[in-house]
This record gives C-alpha cells, structure tokens and sequence, in this order.
C-alpha cells in the first residue's frame, strides 16, 4: 500500500502533466516553431506546480521520441528544412512532470491542421493504450498486455513498433526496471517474464506505425537528442578523488545532479552553467567546453544521452500514453485532470 503522501505525490503530478500535454497541443498550428512549442509546454509545467521529470519533446511524422531543441536550435540529422509546424504533419508531444520524484509521463498523437490524412492512425494508437491499460489488473501477464496493445493498431492495418516499450515509473526513477510490451511479445520473452503488479505505477505507450519493419532505428549521433541523465552509476566526490575529474569538472557535475537528481535533462537547460566560470569566453568557446565536459563525464559513467528515434523504413510514427497506478480492483489511470 503506498502512502498517503505518496499517493497525492503522484496524483498531483498525473494532473499537471495532462494539463500541460493539452494546453501545448492548442499551441500547435501551422507556421509555429517546435521550440516555442516545447519552451511554451516546459514553461506551464513549472507554472503549476510541478517541475520538468524530462523535457519536453516533439516527434514529427516518421520521428518517434527523443527530441528536445538544443540551445543552438540545431534539427535533428537529416531533418530536411525547417523546425516549423506544417498542415498535415504527424505530431507527437510528451510531456512529464514530477512533483517531489513522483513522475506523470504522458503523450499524445495530432494532425496539424486537422486534414485527416492520418485519422485511422492516431485512432488506432489511442486504441491501442487504452485497450492495454483495460488489462492491467494485478497478476496479469506481461505478454498479454503486449498482445491487447498490438491488436487495434493490427486491425487498422498498422505496425506495433516491437523496440519502444512503457515502463515501471518510480521516485526519481522514470525507466524503473519492468519493461511493458506493445506488441504480441509471446510468454516466452525472457525481456517480459512477469506480471502486473499491485501498488506500482507504469507508463503505458505503444508506438505504431504506417511502415512495414514495426521497429525503430536510432537517428544521428549518440546525444542527438539533445538530452541528458545523471546514470547514479559514478560519486562525481570519488571521480574527483581518483583524479578523473578535475575541481571545475567536479563542481559542474555537481551543480547537474543538485539541479536533475537522477532525471534527464536538457543540454539548453545546462548550457548556461558555462557562463560563470567563463564570462568572456565566446559561444565557439563555450561550445568547446561544453561538448568536452560532457565527454568526460560520459567516459567516466557518470552521465548517459540518447539518440533521437525515428521509423526504421520511415514510416509515419503514432503515440499515446498514460500513467496508470495499479490498485486491487485494477488500474487507475493519474494523467488526467
């Protein structure tokens, strides 16, 4: 049983965050650029109560996840033309919010513009999350989730994406261990051995796709995605003491895990840190200071980064998703108002 405490932790965050992922989808229309999108989306969070559990992201068309704007505004590799919101477009936004670690994670799937070329699709997605969040009753197998969650998107005549799956949310913890399938996984994948369990709390997020591969493929180099997570992995105190950092290396890592804890940030949140200990260096300058501090710690363990992800045959991308607490009688979903 989770405690009373705990319980509105997790209830309040599940509010903002379905807040949020609403206002900023009326923020979308042609001609809007992703970064007043995601700043606008960020900005809400911390006006309500809440702060960012990771930034904000916008997947467009055949981009599946992982992509915030970096302080540059750099688009991710082999996006051809602009950052701007176009009629017509596939557009996914996930939002989170963690109210003292308690994370709400939720997404959702849009049409710009609202021509209905992709109707059928963003129906069968959300059908998809509902249909497996309607089986997250305690002792449920795994692979039958998977199974409940692959059959509209298969019926509409889409992929389930087979490589993206919800997961086990927890304090300070947003990927927490249990990995939740999205497609018919079987009882036999040692990846999903288990069962839905009582008192815990998950995100539930099938991804399909207009494609044929139903999988997804890493896009760009290995921080194209321009976000961050301190791993717990690596004491930034015994980095500085074995000499793999150096005083100024320690105190920014240091600063990064006062300011994100365990939970993933972005590079234009932490860029500006560079401006103290170096007021006169010039951006090429800070840029190259940045990009090696960020080596470093990576070397060491004590940061990871992410690739943007895309469709591997570049078919378009649908998503919704939900954060569901599991009670005796069954789920109760926490991302809505």
């Amino acid at each position: 049983m989770l405690e009373d405490s705990s319980l509105k932790y997790w209830h309040d965050a599940g509010h903002v965050a379905r807040r949020a992922l609403e206002a900023t989808r009326e923020e979308v229309e042609p001609g809007k650029t992703w970064h007043e999108v995601i700043e606008s989306a960020e900005r809400f969070v911390r006006r309500n109560g809440g702060k960012p559990a990771f930034p904000a992201t916008i997947a467009v068309n055949n981009l599946a996840a992982h992509y915030t704007t970096d302080h540059g505004l750099n688009a991710p590799e082999n996006w051809e033309g602009e950052m701007i919101f176009k009629k017509g477009d596939l557009v996914k936004i996930d939002i989170g919010v963690h109210i003292n670690g308690h994370i709400g994670d939720n997404a959702l799937t849009f049409e710009v513009g609202n021509s209905n070329n992709h109707s059928e699709q963003i129906k069968a997605a959300k059908e998809s999350r509902d249909a497996a969040i309607e089986m997250l009753h305690p002792g449920t197998p795994w692979y039958k989730v998977g199974a409940a969650a692959a059959q509209p998107s298969i019926d509409a005549g889409f992929q389930p994406i087979r490589n993206l799956c919800g997961h086990q949310l927890k304090p300070w913890q947003l990927h927490a261990g249990v990995s939740v399938p999205s497609y018919a996984c079987g009882p036999e994948n040692t990846g999903f051995k288990g069962n839905v369990e009582e008192d815990c709390v998950y995100a539930i997020e099938p991804f399909n796709t207009s494609g044929d591969s139903g999988m997804i493929k890493n896009i760009g180099a290995h921080n194209s995605s321009n976000i961050y997570r301190i791993t717990g992995a690596v004491s930034w105190r015994k980095a500085l003491a074995r000499k793999q950092l150096k005083p100024l290396g320690a105190q920014l890592a240091r600063n990064l895990e006062e300011r994100y804890s365990t939970l993933p940030f972005a590079e234009r949140w932490a860029f500006p840190m560079l401006e103290k200990p170096f007021p006169e260096a010039d951006e090429e300058s800070r840029q190259s200071k940045w990009n090696a501090l960020v080596k470093k710690l990576i070397s060491i363990r004590f940061l990871e980064t992410y690739h943007v992800l895309g469709c591997k045959d570049e078919g378009n991308i649908g998503q919704f998703e939900h954060t569901v607490l599991i009670n005796s009688g069954g789920p109760e979903i926490l991302t809505v108002k």
